[in-house]
């Protein structure tokens, strides 16, 4: 009788209620699985739109950016080149033998720019990104060769620095007849009246260049050497002391591509919008000297346009290629 019943107890069915707990169990697993799955790909999904978005977003507002610091199509400068690239030639400031070989290496001189070199008829330049760099050699050995008060009696001759050829905007000009000291301020490419001297000196104290703390008024880099040719020949042309200050900024960005916009940048953050900036301001010592920018860059994310600095050699830099060049101190 004993037997019978534990027999009995063994072969009760289950109901199907415990039937239905039993599998309950790992279904709800299962199930909290697939909705915790489809929840983290949806956020997932969510997050990457809204980086790429940030991305895209970033890349319109660089782009704007680019378009008011560094036009694509360049900007017209107020100067008349005439025959200076002959008339440099003509005395050795330039080899243009040596000058031609050099942009050969480096995809070769388009028309534009032999006829800067070889023209005697150019009028107003036009600076571009391409242009940039051939511009800054230009206006470099005409600011070294042109003869000039700043370079006669300036800082370039202080005795504390050993003499006016020991810079990189003298003995790094290497594409002369000659030794570059040897053109020196000696010749009479652009003449100035007092009044225009004493706007260009002027002038020439409030332009500062990011890749030393010193103004063009002390011009021993290649940029500074290059701005105070620049300024010379718009002084003599009846440029006005504002539009000098502009025109400025102007070509320092071209020459200088990542830190202007870097500058432009921090002013936008401060609600000044670049065309309304004030140029004799973003060119002083605060902003473009390298002191002035390290300052800026501190409250700025830094970020590169894909244009690298160079050396002070005349091999340095490659001004024809299509991204946009750092200023080097070099040719």
């Amino acid at each position: 009788m004993e037997n019978n019943e534990n027999e009995s107890e063994v072969k009760k069915p289950v109901s199907a209620v415990a039937l239905l707990k039993d599998h309950l169990l790992p279904f709800s697993i299962l199930l909290s699985a697939l909705i915790l799955s489809s929840v983290w790909m949806y956020t997932a999904e969510i997050e990457a739109r809204a980086e790429k978005k940030d991305i895209n977003s970033e890349k319109i507002t660089r782009s704007t950016l680019e378009g008011k610091v560094l036009p694509e199509e360049g900007v017209l400068l107020p100067v008349r080149w005439n025959d200076l690239g002959v008339k440099m030639q003509s005395v050795g400031v330039i080899d243009g033998k040596r000058f031609t070989m050099l942009y050969e290496q480096r995809g070769g001189l388009n028309e534009e720019e032999k006829s800067l070199l070889n023209g005697k008829d150019n009028g107003q330049i036009r600076i571009t990104e391409k242009n940039s760099g051939i511009l800054l050699n230009l206006f470099w050995a005409l600011g070294l060769g042109n003869k000039n008060n700043v370079l006669d009696y300036g800082p370039m001759k202080d005795s504390r620095y050993g003499g006016a050829g020991n810079f990189a905007s003298t003995g790094g000009w290497t594409l002369a007849v000659g030794g570059a000291m040897e053109h020196y301020s000696r010749h009479p490419f652009v003449i100035l009246t007092k009044e225009q001297q004493d706007l260009a000196e002027r002038v020439s104290k409030n332009i500062y260049r990011p890749c030393c703390g010193n103004s063009t008024y002390f011009p021993d880099c290649n940029h500074g050497m290059a701005m105070l040719g620049l300024l010379e020949l718009m002084a003599s042309q009846g440029i006005g002391e504002d539009e000098m200050y502009k025109t400025a900024l102007v070509v320092n960005s071209y020459w200088f591509p990542d830190n202007y916009l870097t500058i432009a940048k921090y002013m936008e953050s401060n609600g000044v919008d670049w065309p309304k900036v004030n140029p004799k301001e973003i060119l002083s010592k605060d902003y473009s000297s390298s002191s002035g920018f390290v300052k800026i860059l501190q409250q700025v994310p830094q970020q590169s346009t894909g244009g690298g600095g160079g050396g002070c050699g005349v091999d340095a830099g490659a001004p024809s290629a299509p991204v946009k060049q750092q200023g080097g101190c070099g040719i």
